[in-house]
């Protein structure tokens, strides 16, 4: 296996070769911290936790394992290009097995499911069933969403937006795509039948966005499944954690228990940054893949607190049975999805109704599990913690309707799932603020709402001080595994871009 890193020119010969100080090793730390090796600088990377991964961690005991972050990969293609600037490639460092269908959709109380695929045919058929005037608009739903996908998100995704002026050349495009209504406004446009909309609706919940409030930017997050794949990695997500930091182990030094509390600066230009433990470590470059609001805290800023998504209650489960009904991602949604969605972003509310996401990888690969069991993760959008829910009352309730959900045969019939149960664990909005330092338990950093996007999103560069820099969720272009791989490019060069104007 090549684990070489490739070295730049740009910091050859006697040139003194600078030095990135990365926060936080969670996907977008790692990625910024190898593109910025194989540009040839000295990189550290400081992480807070005891592993890296920050929300993309895992969970194992007892033959089980689960991820309690992101679950699915898609657009391959940017792990691809990373594991090749590092010099190295993909199919040496992970092993990815394609989903099909990529997950099914039921709701409660029905016994008609949806099964999302990236097959045409297919999908029109599933469409169809519910409404063939619906079905004979597929096409034309395709041709529109392709036309954001291509000509906004990749496209958007790769530049900084670091003026006004970079978002006003832009929006003309954005108008004429349609891009700019909401997600629900733009799937409406071709889909009339509610359980058809709802089934192209929900993406922006994978980012934490409502589909009645972010721009129809985000419908491209279903067209790039479908064009793209949903795919899984062996061992989990977490097997892409490893790997990258393997890799900045090879050519840096990753620090795991070492939390940053400061940001040092001389007001013009960062100096380095103060660890908990009382170490001051000096750097010409300070990348950040804290919480947004956490990272302005490190600078002594009180800077306002941008509207947050929403947090998750999240259930693990180690069972002693197999339930073969079982598929690897499955949508159950709930009998009124638009209160839901209400109770948990605008409203603050504990769910009148409820709508999950389950994942059972052990479905896909039976080492996820212990010999005749399953692993299985529940995902309950739930309000953050900035609406004042008492977590340890409402905790035992939303475990005991959860797993009531996933047992009956309104939900998804797993019957007997209580009594198989020999591993159990949960987070709350209250482990997303002990764990990651997450400004009010947020799952998925600010709302990406269009006042919250490109320009109007943290920058990549902070527009005050010099030589600070943000990556991950917080920072343009968003959250999601293929929107923090992006900032990690963005970021990146604009790091080396400033470090050859120094020169």
């Amino acid at each position: 296996m090549n684990t070489t890193l490739r070295l730049s020119p740009l910091h050859t010969g006697s040139r003194r070769t600078p030095h990135a100080v990365v926060i936080g090793a969670g996907l977008g730390g790692l990625a910024v911290a190898l593109r910025l090796l194989a540009a040839g600088m000295r990189v550290t990377v400081l992480e807070g936790q005891p592993t890296p991964g920050g929300r993309a961690g895992r969970i194992q005991e007892s033959g089980f394992t689960f991820d309690t972050g992101p679950s699915l990969i898609t657009m391959p293609k940017l792990i691809e290009d990373l594991f090749a600037i590092a010099g190295t490639s993909m199919g040496h460092q992970l092993h990815l097995h394609a989903l099909d269908p990529f997950y099914r959709i039921c709701w409660e109380c029905e016994r008609r499911t949806f099964l999302f695929s990236g097959d045409r045919d297919a999908m029109r058929e599933q469409i169809g069933q519910f409404d063939p005037g619906d079905g004979e608009r597929y096409n034309d739903f395709l041709v529109a969403s392709r036309r954001i996908y291509e000509q906004a998100l990749l496209v958007a995704g790769e530049r900084s937006f670091l003026r006004l002026s970079d978002l006003l050349a832009f929006v003309p495009k954005m108008v004429r795509l349609g891009a700019l209504r909401t997600v629900d406004g733009f799937v409406g446009r071709f889909f009339h039948e509610p359980h058809v909309r709802q089934a192209f609706d929900f993406h922006p919940l994978f980012i934490g966005g409502a589909p009645f409030r972010v721009p129809a930017v985000y419908a491209a997050l279903a067209y790039l499944q479908i064009a793209g794949g949903v795919w899984y990695a062996e061992g989990g997500v977490y097997a892409l954690v490893d790997a990258l930091a393997r890799l900045v182990e090879t050519g840096g030094a990753l620090h795991t228990n070492c939390r940053v509390t400061a940001i040092l600066h001389d007001g013009q230009r960062v100096t380095g940054v103060q660890t908990a433990q009382g170490e001051t470590i000096a750097a010409d470059y300070v990348v950040s893949n804290a919480d947004v609001v956490t990272t302005q805290h490190m600078l002594g800023r009180h800077s306002r607190t941008p509207r947050l998504t929403m947090s998750c209650y999240l259930l693990y489960l180690g069972t002693n049975r197999e339930f073969p009904q079982l598929h690897h991602h499955t949508l159950l949604v709930g009998q009124d999805y638009r209160r839901f969605i209400r109770d948990v972003t605008v409203d603050g509310r504990a769910p009148a109704n409820l709508s999950l996401y389950v994942h059972a990888p052990s479905r896909t690969e039976r080492a996820m599990a212990a010999p005749g069991g399953e692993a299985i993760s529940a995902l309950l959008p739930v309000p953050n913690l900035s609406h004042p829910l008492d977590w340890s009352r409402l905790e035992p309730e939303l475990s005991e309707r959860v797993l009531a959900l996933l047992e009956s045969d309104a939900g998804l019939g797993l019957s007997g799932l209580r009594d198989s149960i020999v591993v159990w664990h949960f987070w709350t909005p209250l482990d997303f603020r002990r764990r990651f330092g997450a400004v009010a338990g947020n799952a998925f950093g600010p709302e990406p709402t269009l006042f919250q996007s490109a320009y109007f999103r943290q920058p990549n560069r902070d527009r005050r001080l010099g030589g600070l820099y943000y990556v991950g969720a917080g920072t343009h272009p968003g959250a999601g595994i293929p929107g923090v791989l992006m900032t990690a490019g963005v970021t990146a060069t604009l790091v080396q871009q400033d470090e050859a104007d120094r020169w």
